[in-house]
């Protein structure tokens, strides 16, 4: 089966996300290179901003999302396809699994929206395809915040199996994270209570913060 590269679509400015494109616009004169209206994303032929949608084929749609906070124009994809199709979203470097990104243009404020606001919204089975494999030792960190959540010790032992293999741990899902993600779960007074704080934005800057300087 050939397959024809219609568009790259990089959720973010950084080289390790966007570096190819000037490359892969040599290969595929064509190509749609799609990203962040304000995030100046290297080889981007296509601005977008929040809301902005895109379509692939006859059957796939691409809602864009503006999530910033590790860049200040991140944008994550939304995708869904045929009715009985689970939705996935593509979210970069602002929700990992089990994790979020560091803070390198954005506040707390904004990664508390655009982890519990814009992508907690979500429907629960979208499957979530993050931008790095950091899920064990997001997993071992977060239960250092939350040591008696079973859910987080039970995924970091299926984590830690899937590596082992050689296999990866992506995707989560929008209902897991909400399950073993604390950066996600801090609308939760008891999670709030965890890290010291009474106020969501306030518990994920301390948690991130922690994070930071965590070297387990």
């Amino acid at each position: 089966m050939e397959l024809t590269l219609r568009l790259s679509s990089p959720t973010h400015h950084h080289w390790d996300h966007a570096g190819g494109n000037e490359k892969i616009k040599q290969l595929v004169p064509d190509i749609k290179v799609y990203g962040g209206s304000i995030d100046n994303v290297q080889g981007c032929t296509n601005k977008v901003e929040n809301g902005d949608k895109m379509s692939l084929g006859a059957d796939i749609n691409i809602l864009c999302l503006h999530t910033p906070c590790h860049t200040k124009g991140h944008i994550s994809y939304y995708i869904t396809g045929k009715e009985e199709e689970v939705p996935a979203v593509f979210t970069g470097d602002t929700l990992f699994i089990a994790g979020c990104g560091k803070f390198f243009e954005g506040t707390a404020e904004q990664m508390y929206h655009s982890l519990c606001v814009t992508l907690g919204s979500l429907p629960k089975p979208t499957r979530v395809f993050c931008g790095h494999e950091y899920t064990v030792k997001n997993l071992q960190f977060a239960s250092t915040v939350e040591p008696d959540n079973v859910s987080i010790s039970q995924k970091l032992s299926w984590a830690q199996q899937k590596r082992k293999a050689g296999l990866p741990t992506i995707p989560s899902t929008i209902a897991e994270e909400l399950e073993t993600n604390p950066f996600v779960r801090v609308d939760l007074p008891e999670v709030q209570e965890k890290v010291g704080c009474k106020s969501p934005v306030e518990a994920l800057r301390e948690m991130r913060q922690r994070k930071d300087n965590w070297r387990g």
